[in-house]
Protein backbone atom coordinates (compact mmCIF):
# COMPACT_ATOMS: atom_id res chain seq x y z
CA UNK A 1 0.00 0.00 0.00
CA UNK A 2 1.46 3.46 -0.75
CA UNK A 3 2.01 6.18 1.00
CA UNK A 4 -1.79 8.59 1.35
CA UNK A 5 -1.10 11.70 0.09
CA UNK A 6 -1.55 14.88 1.51
CA UNK A 7 -4.92 14.85 0.22
CA UNK A 8 -5.96 12.09 1.39
CA UNK A 9 -4.69 12.10 4.76
CA UNK A 10 -6.50 15.56 5.45
CA UNK A 11 -9.98 14.14 4.28
CA UNK A 12 -9.92 11.06 6.71
CA UNK A 13 -9.62 13.61 9.28
CA UNK A 14 -10.88 16.72 8.98
CA UNK A 15 -13.80 18.20 10.85
CA UNK A 16 -16.13 20.00 7.85
CA UNK A 17 -16.73 23.46 9.11
CA UNK A 18 -20.34 23.76 9.08
CA UNK A 19 -20.78 20.09 8.75
CA UNK A 20 -22.44 17.82 11.90
CA UNK A 21 -19.88 16.16 13.76
CA UNK A 22 -19.81 13.40 16.00
CA UNK A 23 -16.36 12.71 18.13
CA UNK A 24 -17.79 9.17 18.80
CA UNK A 25 -17.63 8.22 15.27
CA UNK A 26 -14.24 9.27 14.89
CA UNK A 27 -11.48 6.09 14.62
CA UNK A 28 -8.45 6.01 17.36
CA UNK A 29 -6.69 3.72 15.62
CA UNK A 30 -5.37 5.28 12.65
CA UNK A 31 -5.13 1.97 10.63
CA UNK A 32 -7.52 3.34 7.70
CA UNK A 33 -5.12 6.63 7.25
CA UNK A 34 -1.71 4.03 7.75
CA UNK A 35 -2.48 0.56 7.54
CA UNK A 36 1.20 -0.72 8.11
CA UNK A 37 3.08 1.09 10.73
CA UNK A 38 6.23 0.70 8.69
CA UNK A 39 5.05 2.80 5.70
CA UNK A 40 4.10 5.47 8.36
CA UNK A 41 7.30 5.61 9.78
CA UNK A 42 8.79 6.16 6.45
CA UNK A 43 6.07 8.99 5.55
CA UNK A 44 7.08 10.59 9.15
CA UNK A 45 10.89 10.65 7.96
CA UNK A 46 10.05 12.14 4.47
CA UNK A 47 7.76 14.74 5.37
CA UNK A 48 10.27 15.71 9.05
CA UNK A 49 13.02 16.75 6.09
CA UNK A 50 10.45 18.39 4.11
CA UNK A 51 9.13 20.21 7.19
CA UNK A 52 12.61 21.68 8.42
CA UNK A 53 13.40 23.25 4.71
CA UNK A 54 10.06 24.53 4.13
CA UNK A 55 10.47 26.21 8.05
CA UNK A 56 13.92 28.03 6.72
CA UNK A 57 12.03 29.64 3.89
CA UNK A 58 9.26 30.70 6.27
CA UNK A 59 12.60 32.03 8.06
CA UNK A 60 13.68 33.54 5.19
CA UNK A 61 11.10 35.33 3.65
CA UNK A 62 10.00 36.82 7.30
CA UNK A 63 6.44 37.54 6.08
CA UNK A 64 3.97 34.98 7.62
CA UNK A 65 4.06 32.30 10.16
CA UNK A 66 2.40 28.91 11.15
CA UNK A 67 0.72 27.73 14.30
CA UNK A 68 0.12 24.62 15.13
CA UNK A 69 -2.42 24.16 17.71
CA UNK A 70 -2.00 20.53 19.49
CA UNK A 71 -4.82 19.68 21.83
CA UNK A 72 -5.86 16.19 23.76
CA UNK A 73 -6.21 14.49 26.93
CA UNK A 74 -3.47 13.57 29.16
CA UNK A 75 -1.25 10.70 27.54
CA UNK A 76 -2.44 12.19 24.05
CA UNK A 77 1.23 12.43 22.72
CA UNK A 78 1.32 16.08 22.68
CA UNK A 79 5.07 16.71 23.24
CA UNK A 80 5.67 13.66 21.43
CA UNK A 81 4.22 14.65 18.36
CA UNK A 82 6.51 17.71 18.53
CA UNK A 83 9.29 15.83 19.12
CA UNK A 84 8.61 13.47 16.29
CA UNK A 85 7.18 15.64 13.83
CA UNK A 86 9.99 17.93 14.40
CA UNK A 87 12.98 15.79 14.83
CA UNK A 88 14.91 17.57 11.90
CA UNK A 89 13.97 20.98 12.55
CA UNK A 90 16.81 22.78 13.62
CA UNK A 91 15.59 25.84 16.86
CA UNK A 92 16.31 28.58 14.77
CA UNK A 93 12.66 30.37 13.34
CA UNK A 94 10.56 27.51 16.33
CA UNK A 95 8.33 28.55 19.12
CA UNK A 96 7.02 25.88 21.60
CA UNK A 97 4.66 27.24 24.39
CA UNK A 98 2.91 24.52 26.56
CA UNK A 99 0.08 26.42 28.09
CA UNK A 100 -0.62 25.55 32.05
CA UNK A 101 -2.86 26.81 34.82
CA UNK A 102 -3.22 30.29 34.26
CA UNK A 103 -1.27 32.56 36.53
CA UNK A 104 -2.45 35.62 38.98
CA UNK A 105 -1.00 37.91 36.31
CA UNK A 106 -2.50 35.82 33.37
CA UNK A 107 -5.90 35.95 35.57
CA UNK A 108 -6.17 39.39 35.99
CA UNK A 109 -6.39 39.68 32.28
CA UNK A 110 -9.43 38.21 29.73
CA UNK A 111 -8.57 34.50 28.74
CA UNK A 112 -6.84 35.81 25.40
CA UNK A 113 -4.14 37.84 26.43
CA UNK A 114 -1.55 35.13 27.02
CA UNK A 115 -2.69 33.31 23.95
CA UNK A 116 -2.37 36.01 21.58
CA UNK A 117 1.04 37.14 22.99
CA UNK A 118 2.47 33.70 22.51
CA UNK A 119 1.58 34.03 18.92
CA UNK A 120 4.57 33.10 16.53
CA UNK A 121 6.68 35.96 14.98
CA UNK A 122 6.49 36.60 11.66
CA UNK A 123 9.14 33.80 9.56
CA UNK A 124 8.43 31.60 12.76
CA UNK A 125 6.63 28.32 13.41
CA UNK A 126 4.64 28.37 16.90
CA UNK A 127 3.76 25.26 18.90
CA UNK A 128 0.56 25.14 20.95
CA UNK A 129 0.77 22.60 23.62
CA UNK A 130 -2.52 22.67 24.96
CA UNK A 131 -4.01 26.49 23.88
CA UNK A 132 -6.68 28.78 24.32
CA UNK A 133 -9.12 25.87 23.95
CA UNK A 134 -8.35 25.08 27.16
CA UNK A 135 -10.98 27.88 28.04
CA UNK A 136 -13.52 25.72 26.61
CA UNK A 137 -12.59 22.37 27.82
CA UNK A 138 -11.23 21.96 31.13
CA UNK A 139 -13.14 25.53 32.09
CA UNK A 140 -16.29 24.02 31.23
CA UNK A 141 -16.15 20.77 32.64
CA UNK A 142 -14.85 21.81 35.86
CA UNK A 143 -17.06 25.00 35.89
CA UNK A 144 -14.18 27.56 36.56
CA UNK A 145 -16.57 30.25 34.97
CA UNK A 146 -19.60 31.00 34.14
CA UNK A 147 -21.59 28.58 31.46
CA UNK A 148 -22.89 31.96 29.87
CA UNK A 149 -19.44 33.54 29.67
CA UNK A 150 -18.15 29.62 28.39
CA UNK A 151 -20.42 29.83 25.62
CA UNK A 152 -19.53 33.66 24.44
CA UNK A 153 -16.40 31.97 23.87
CA UNK A 154 -16.54 29.99 20.76
CA UNK A 155 -17.38 32.72 19.09
CA UNK A 156 -14.62 34.87 20.20
CA UNK A 157 -12.39 32.33 19.55
CA UNK A 158 -13.24 31.80 15.70
CA UNK A 159 -13.03 35.51 15.79
CA UNK A 160 -9.84 35.80 17.10
CA UNK A 161 -8.29 33.31 14.66
CA UNK A 162 -9.55 34.80 11.75
CA UNK A 163 -7.70 38.00 13.04
CA UNK A 164 -4.75 36.15 13.04
CA UNK A 165 -5.51 34.36 9.87
CA UNK A 166 -5.92 37.64 8.00
CA UNK A 167 -2.64 39.03 9.53
CA UNK A 168 -0.28 36.57 8.01
CA UNK A 169 -0.54 33.93 10.63
CA UNK A 170 -1.55 30.31 9.32
CA UNK A 171 -3.79 28.06 11.63
CA UNK A 172 -3.63 24.44 11.81
CA UNK A 173 -5.19 22.31 14.98
CA UNK A 174 -4.77 18.98 15.76
CA UNK A 175 -7.21 17.29 18.32
CA UNK A 176 -5.10 14.57 19.45
CA UNK A 177 -8.27 11.34 19.69
CA UNK A 178 -6.77 8.72 22.33
CA UNK A 179 -9.27 6.25 23.31
CA UNK A 180 -10.39 5.80 27.00
CA UNK A 181 -8.79 2.41 27.32
CA UNK A 182 -5.56 3.31 25.48
CA UNK A 183 -5.19 6.47 28.20
CA UNK A 184 -5.57 3.52 30.60
CA UNK A 185 -2.28 1.79 29.35
CA UNK A 186 -0.14 4.67 29.52
CA UNK A 187 -1.08 6.47 32.36
CA UNK A 188 0.18 2.94 34.24
CA UNK A 189 3.49 3.25 32.14
CA UNK A 190 4.02 6.48 33.62
CA UNK A 191 3.72 4.74 37.10
CA UNK A 192 5.92 1.73 35.88
CA UNK A 193 8.72 3.33 33.66
CA UNK A 194 10.98 5.73 35.72
CA UNK A 195 11.53 7.71 32.69
CA UNK A 196 8.05 8.59 32.78
CA UNK A 197 7.52 8.76 36.15
CA UNK A 198 8.04 12.50 36.60
CA UNK A 199 4.84 12.66 34.02
CA UNK A 200 2.51 11.37 36.51
CA UNK A 201 -0.25 13.69 37.82
CA UNK A 202 -3.12 12.25 40.39
CA UNK A 203 -5.20 15.02 39.10
CA UNK A 204 -5.48 13.55 35.49
CA UNK A 205 -7.09 10.77 37.25
CA UNK A 206 -9.56 12.59 38.02
CA UNK A 207 -10.40 14.32 34.61
CA UNK A 208 -10.36 10.39 33.48
CA UNK A 209 -13.37 9.59 35.53
CA UNK A 210 -14.98 12.73 33.97
CA UNK A 211 -14.01 11.08 30.47
CA UNK A 212 -17.92 11.29 28.97
CA UNK A 213 -17.75 15.40 30.25
CA UNK A 214 -14.61 16.21 28.34
CA UNK A 215 -15.39 14.21 25.24
CA UNK A 216 -18.72 16.18 25.03
CA UNK A 217 -16.46 19.47 25.70
CA UNK A 218 -14.42 19.16 22.91
CA UNK A 219 -16.96 17.82 20.21
CA UNK A 220 -19.14 21.27 21.19
CA UNK A 221 -15.16 22.79 20.72
CA UNK A 222 -14.54 21.13 17.08
CA UNK A 223 -18.69 21.63 16.25
CA UNK A 224 -18.25 25.30 16.58
CA UNK A 225 -14.96 25.92 16.14
CA UNK A 226 -14.00 24.27 12.91
CA UNK A 227 -13.84 27.08 10.60
CA UNK A 228 -12.89 27.91 6.68
CA UNK A 229 -9.66 29.66 8.20
CA UNK A 230 -8.98 27.60 11.11
CA UNK A 231 -10.45 23.93 10.71
CA UNK A 232 -9.89 21.22 12.95
CA UNK A 233 -8.42 17.77 12.58
CA UNK A 234 -9.52 15.09 14.44
CA UNK A 235 -6.15 12.71 14.91
CA UNK A 236 -6.15 9.35 15.57
CA UNK A 237 -3.79 9.01 18.68
CA UNK A 238 -3.85 5.17 20.29
CA UNK A 239 -0.84 4.94 17.32
CA UNK A 240 1.93 7.03 18.31
CA UNK A 241 3.61 6.33 15.07
CA UNK A 242 0.79 6.75 12.84
CA UNK A 243 -0.18 9.45 14.97
CA UNK A 244 3.09 11.59 14.21
CA UNK A 245 3.02 10.41 10.35
CA UNK A 246 -0.59 12.09 9.99
CA UNK A 247 0.18 15.11 11.78
CA UNK A 248 3.71 15.29 9.67
CA UNK A 249 1.61 15.06 6.36
CA UNK A 250 -0.78 18.06 7.26
CA UNK A 251 2.03 20.16 8.80
CA UNK A 252 4.14 19.54 5.60
CA UNK A 253 0.90 20.33 3.44
CA UNK A 254 0.11 23.68 5.37
CA UNK A 255 3.41 24.71 4.90
CA UNK A 256 4.10 23.92 1.58
CA UNK A 257 0.14 25.49 0.29
CA UNK A 258 2.12 28.90 1.90
CA UNK A 259 3.98 28.64 -1.76
CA UNK A 260 7.04 29.44 0.28
CA UNK A 261 10.18 31.21 -1.89
CA UNK A 262 13.37 31.92 -0.97
CA UNK A 263 13.93 35.53 -0.13
CA UNK A 264 15.17 37.30 -3.58
CA UNK A 265 17.95 40.01 -1.55
CA UNK A 266 17.76 41.93 -4.67
CA UNK A 267 21.57 41.88 -5.92
CA UNK A 268 23.33 39.54 -8.02
CA UNK A 269 25.37 36.98 -6.36
CA UNK A 270 28.26 37.77 -9.09
CA UNK A 271 28.42 41.77 -8.41
CA UNK A 272 30.59 41.23 -5.42
CA UNK A 273 34.70 40.88 -6.01
CA UNK A 274 35.79 38.79 -2.67
CA UNK A 275 39.72 39.73 -4.22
Amino acid sequence: MAIPSIAEVRKAIIARPGKPFELAARDTSGRDVFDNKEEAETSLKKDAACINELKDKLYAEGKRSLLVVLQGMDTSGKSGTIKSVFSDTTPLGMEVKAFKAPSSEELARDYLWRVHNAVPRRGHIGIFDRSHYEDVLVVRVRGFAPLEEVEQRYDQINAFEKHLSENGTKIVKFMLNIGYAEQGVRLKERLQEEHKLWKFNPGDLDDRSKWSEFMSAYELAVQRCSTRHAPWHVVPADSRTRRNAIIARIVRGALEEMDLNWKDPGYEPGSFDFG
